[in-house]
């Protein structure tokens, strides 16, 4: 093909990825469950005339762990620690890491039981497709009240954290010793104080330099940040999102004379720029990420007599696991919280990162795409059938505020004009 052709090809992605958000919010589907259907039809175009397109995994891989990084930095950048926000925070973080263990637990049991293979690497198996996908969760909930919608956005992101510290545990060459264990813990342990420097560093950087370029040279950092961690085995995720807590909840800081230096508000545009750059990008390593994870769907494949079995008790068990915890501790509302656990980004990046001593011989690739398209297709349900009445948008709330406070004569004006 020739360059314009190309261009044109990639501009018409991101318009038709635009246009797949507006319908989202007003069919309530999941934009990124357009996408994948999208690449799903490509697919099935370019068979159909015999058209050879190679997609490197590389590729594939390399966007999704650009997206992982974009994710956490933005659930760092979304989570506010305040007091009041305390028994939500505590609330949300004990749903995701519950219900993300049950979930792992009854997982390796079906893969232990269907494939008669090694606990350990049914158990890493597991733990991606337990894990609840915010990239997914999050641009979903714009027709639910600011309640629902916070718990959401917080248990997204928690289960994200967890799961991604519980997976790379597991790949690790030793565990479930006490050597093992006392040296993940340093890991997090140091990892924790390295983003406390390396964020005070960063800050230096945004606030300290006059070009204009600062902040995708903030997102490069945080790339070969990550990049560099994972071959030195350190948690580097971590990094990130304490990099995104300490911007977003920058007046916990407890450094007097660092803290002297900056304005409130200066602190709080640098925050807004960040935020909106990091939606930006998340949008577009989302849109080419999905579409051509989709290419890669043979659909044929995923409606396999044994992949849809293993993949439908597997949704089951994540269904029932949910209800369960939803129902008896948290005593909670059933709709649409039950059918919020899509399974999305951060699974497919993390399967691709099992290392090939783990992987399962028997294990069907297909049922990471039928896990993936039926959780989506349930929380697209749940969202449709939900009947929620939308709360009053803030502007107007406002404005009918003042205008009742302001706009209308009370008895005493009325009384000293006249």
């Amino acid at each position: 093909m020739q360059t314009e052709q190309v261009l044109m090809i990639l501009c018409g992605v991101i318009v038709i990825s635009y246009l797949f958000s507006i319908m989202s919010r007003k069919l309530r589907v999941p934009s990124v469950l357009l996408l994948m259907f999208s690449g799903i039809i490509g697919r099935y175009v370019t068979d159909k005339y015999q058209l050879t397109v190679e997609l490197p995994r590389l590729v594939v891989e390399g966007l999704g762990v650009v997206g992982l990084i974009m994710i956490v930095l933005e659930a760092g950048l979304d989570l506010k620690l305040t007091r009041d926000k305390l028994p939500l925070i505590r609330k949300s973080f004990f749903s995701a890491s519950v219900i993300f263990f049950a979930s792992a637990a009854l997982i390796t049991g079906i893969l232990v039981y269907w494939l008669e293979e090694s606990l350990i690497q049914c158990i890493v198996y597991a733990i991606p497709m337990s894990i609840i996908s915010s990239a997914i969760v999050i641009p979903s909930l714009h027709h639910l009240t600011n309640a629902k919608k916070e718990f959401l956005v917080y248990e997204a992101s928690f289960s994200d954290i967890v799961g991604i510290i519980v997976f790379n545990y597991f790949i690790a060459e030793e565990i479930l010793t006490w050597a093992s264990a006392g040296i993940f813990v340093g890991g997090i342990v140091g990892s924790v104080v390295l983003s406390i420097a390396f964020s005070v560093l960063l800050f230096l950087i945004m606030t300290n330099t006059k070009l204009n370029i600062k902040f995708f040279l903030i997102i490069s950092l945080l790339i070969l940040l990550y990049a560099s961690g994972k071959l030195l085995h350190l948690p580097s995720l971590l990094i990130i999102l304490v990099f995104g807590l300490m911007i977003n909840n920058w007046n916990l800081v407890k450094l007097p004379a660092f803290l002297g230096t900056y304005s409130k508000k200066q602190v709080h545009e640098i925050h807004e720029i960040l935020h909106s750059i990091t939606a930006e990008l998340s949008f577009l390593v989302r849109t080419f990420f999905f579409i051509l994870f989709g290419y890669t769907i043979q659909i044929e494949l995923v409606f396999q007599a044994d992949v849809a079995l293993v993949g439908g008790m597997i949704v089951l068990a994540l269904l029932l696991v949910r209800l369960f915890y939803l129902r008896v501790f948290m005593k909670a509302n059933l709709l649409p919280e039950l059918f919020f656990m899509p399974r999305g980004l951060i699974t497919i990046v993390l399967f691709y990162k099992i290392p090939d001593v783990l992987k399962l011989s028997s294990f069907n690739e297909s049922i990471i795409a039928f896990v993936i398209l039926a959780t989506s297709t349930l929380m697209m349900l749940g969202s449709i059938f939900y009947k929620g009445e939308k709360e009053p948008i803030q502007e107007e709330q406002l404005f009918a505020d003042n205008f009742s406070h302001e706009s209308l004569p009370t008895s005493e004006t009325v009384a000293k004009t006249s």
